[in-house]
């Protein structure tokens, strides 16, 4: 069978990140996000994939290609301007022969995917929604089902008196080709306020699969930064690429670590990092390849992709750097700060209250101070 990824998004909820990586392609765990989905099909036996892409479309090529290097098949269709949800999957109707899975490129989930595909198979369904539980309701749209799963209804942002369920659409479809007789072409045109209220007026069987597995999306800053903190502490099912090289410590090919350097998992570790004298590293951190940290640096709760120089005595906490920066001595990067790519930033800046510095920029020694 074959899936379809929407990746048309251009991320704005998470620039600076996003200003040249689309969402899709942002590292999570050193391996882009996009790659893990793929590979995560590759295991349920899905090797057609269909990315729908608008924003960026050429890194998506750069990187992916054909998909051979997976041992998949990539077909990556750029659509001629912003289509929607449905409208984009709409665009490549004619590549669909059978039952497809469609996903948000957004949204990290470990759900069981076979076991939602028998739900839909067993039902008859024409269409199957994702379901997850959430704590407050009031801030979702809802999806009250039957007893047996088929959908009821949607609630939009109901007020309290006003639930029923406590059941969100989680962002994964399983969905029969015919169902796109209702989708005008070429047309922006969403699956939850367009294609499903439809299908539901029509009467075509549509069902709600509720799970309880992980699920969250990457696309705000600090759901970014939670996701990887959940990854590393295990609440979500993830398989670390490298060696164990310490407790609950990651290493991806090799680094040099000083030997009075402290790390306390879970880390990971890319290739050709540097660490210097005396420096702490808490977790859960992750630090990209071709990474310097000088001596005497606090690292912690830390999401840093490749390239990124700190300097001596520097103290990052909570927050997210991008590609190739350069940290100043004894600076302070904390609370959920996000620095984009090849940035510099000079020495004893204090850059904390979720700040966010875009890509190119320069900052002078004690520049910025809160």
């Amino acid at each position: 069978m074959k899936a379809v990824i929407l990746v048309g998004g251009q991320g704005s909820r998470l620039r600076p990140l996003t200003c040249r990586t689309p969402k899709p392609m942002l590292p999570l765990v050193n391996q882009p996000f996009i790659e893990w989905m793929l590979l995560r099909l590759r295991d349920y036996g899905i090797r057609d994939v269909i990315l729908a892409v608008q924003y960026l479309a050429d890194r998506f090529r750069t990187a992916l290609g054909d998909g051979s290097r997976l041992g998949m098949n990539v077909h990556i269709v750029e659509e001629p301007e912003p289509r929607g949800t449905a409208g984009a999957v709409k665009h490549v109707e004619h590549m669909l022969d059978g039952t497809t899975f469609v996903f948000n490129g957004d949204v990290m989930t470990d759900l069981d995917l076979q076991a939602m595909l028998d739900f839909h198979r067993e039902r008859g369904s024409k269409v199957t929604i994702s379901l997850t539980p959430v704590d407050d309701p009031t801030q979702f749209g809802l999806v009250e089902t039957e007893r047996d799963g088929r959908v009821r209804r949607f609630l939009e942002k109901p007020r309290a008196e006003d639930i029923t369920t406590n059941l969100v659409n989680a962002g994964t479809y399983l969905i029969e080709p015919e169902i796109f007789r209702y989708v005008p072409p070429n047309q922006f045109y969403m699956f939850e306020r367009g294609l499903f209220p439809v299908v539901l007026q029509t009467g075509d069987p549509m069902y709600g699969f509720p799970s309880r597995a992980y699920w969250t999306d990457i696309g705000k800053p600090q759901t970014y930064l939670d996701v990887h903190h959940d990854i590393l502490i295990g609440k979500v099912q993830y398989h670390f690429r490298g060696q164990q090289i310490g407790e609950r410590v990651w290493l991806e090919g090799e680094a040099e670590i000083h030997s009075s350097a402290q790390i306390v998992g879970p880390v990971v570790i890319g290739h050709g990092t540097r660490i210097g004298r005396g420096t702490r590293i808490i977790g859960p951190t992750v630090i990209g390849s071709r990474c310097t940290i000088g001596p005497e640096c606090q690292i912690e709760g830390v999401v840093m992709w490749d390239g990124n120089t700190i300097e001596e005595g520097s103290t990052l906490r909570n927050c997210v750097l991008g590609y190739n920066n350069r940290i100043g001595e004894r600076s302070h990067i904390i609370d959920g700060t996000i620095i984009s790519d090849e940035c510099q930033i000079g020495q004893e800046n204090r850059l904390e209250r979720g700040i966010r510095i875009w890509p190119g920029t320069t900052l002078g020694d004690r520049a910025v101070s809160f």
